[in-house]
């Protein structure tokens, strides 16, 4: 028990929901998360070239994802909090590691490699920022202090600076983002707001000149100006915009895109898939799947709002949050209004890492929501 919330647990009625909470399982979550999983499983059939492999092997990810998200939930809240420092701690010497033993591909370098398997540290950090600085904040008075934000700011660029230099821009993104919520939902005061998004501006200079690299340079300059490299670092973008564009209202129909069959889009399967969906199913079919995710926010930030302790609050209030930025990014980087930063669309996109590490994140927010209630 949280030294301080002095409660009395309460019995919750209904059978069925009873059940649901002794196993700690949040129903219109599960729901509205295996609704995802069959939107994805049938865009990743036409992305992929209508491809079984890659079907039967996202389908073997999300049913191991709902296992460790099950057992994850079993956890309490408490836990999480306890072990935060530790979780954080493993995280960050692990991308210590990778920039001296990591291994990578198309010139990254994000794995370590342990000979069965290859683990990702990044995707650990998406939840043991979050944690981590919930845990901090929910212990100390709020809103909080000057160098308790400094502190969680710390906290949270550490890792930040260690990911972007892999490099890995979009998952630095989210990892800030998610550091970024939980000081902001602790009580950020509007001074220390203004200062951040002045900081931010001052800081595009240096960042320009110092901290990206040159592909990333053209990334940028890219988004601006697509067609001055139609058949270069422009593709990408003019390709993803015409699929978007070409599905109308309702869409070219299943397996009938010519973006994505005949191979013009690019990694169809994987980052760009929201652009398949939308050649294929149109503007509804775009909608249908946004409104989905609007429901699993809004579930969240229920879930928050109905939280026992401040760092479920924090920690469910930030996984909701981030989630959006997951999706803002991504479709963002689809439509031309973002550069292109590798970020996938969550359930929707192949990836085995990503999903398992959205499950385990929403296993937490089960716990939290399944938690005894208190008075």
């Amino acid at each position: 028990m949280h030294r301080y919330d002095f409660v009395r647990q309460l019995n919750s009625p209904g059978g069925d929901r009873k059940r649901s909470r002794a196993m700690h399982v949040d129903t219109p979550l599960l729901m509205l998360l295996l609704a995802l999983c069959g939107i994805g499983l049938t865009v990743l059939y036409s992305a992929s070239g209508e491809s079984i492999f890659y079907v039967k092997r996202q389908a073997t990810f999300m049913l191991f994802g709902l296992i460790v998200m099950i057992a994850f939930a079993q956890l309490k809240p408490r836990f999480w909090e306890r072990w935060s420092l530790f979780i954080y701690t493993a995280g960050l010497l692990s991308l210590v590691l990778v920039l001296f033993f990591g291994v990578g591909a198309k010139g990254a370098q994000r794995w370590l490699d342990f000979g069965v398997t290859r683990f990702q540290p990044s995707e650990l950090m998406k939840l043991a920022v979050p944690l981590m600085v919930s845990a901090y904040l929910s212990n100390r008075y709020l809103p909080p202090s000057f160098k308790h934000i400094l502190a969680a700011t710390l906290a949270t660029m550490l890792p930040v600076f260690l990911v972007a230099h892999q490099p890995d821009l979009g998952t630095s993104v989210i990892i800030f983002s998610s550091g970024f919520f939980a000081i902001f939902l602790a009580g950020l005061g509007k001074r220390y707001l203004i200062s951040t998004g002045l900081l931010v501006i001052a800081a595009i200079p240096i960042l320009w000149f110092y901290v990206l690299l040159d592909y990333q340079k053209q990334r940028v300059l890219t988004l601006l100006s697509p067609e001055q490299d139609k058949l270069g670092a422009g593709w990408n973008i003019i390709q993803s915009t015409t699929a978007i564009g070409s599905g109308g209202w309702n869409g070219k129909g299943w397996t009938e895109g010519t973006q994505s069959q005949l191979n013009f889009l690019p990694e169809s399967h994987t980052d760009f898939i929201i652009a398949v969906l939308a050649e294929e199913f149109g503007l509804i079919g775009v909608m249908t799947l946004m409104l989905v995710y609007l429901l699993v926010i809004a579930r969240c930030m229920f879930i928050a709002i109905n939280a026992q302790t401040m760092f479920s609050r924090l920690v469910a209030g930030t996984i909701g949050l981030t989630f959006f930025v997951y999706i803002f990014v991504n479709m963002g980087m689809v439509s031309g209004i973002l550069p292109v930063v590798g970020a996938p669309l969550p359930f929707i996109s192949y990836g085995g890492s990503a999903i398992v590490t959205l499950f385990i994140g929403f296993g937490i927010l089960m716990a939290i929501s399944t938690e005894p209630k208190r008075i």
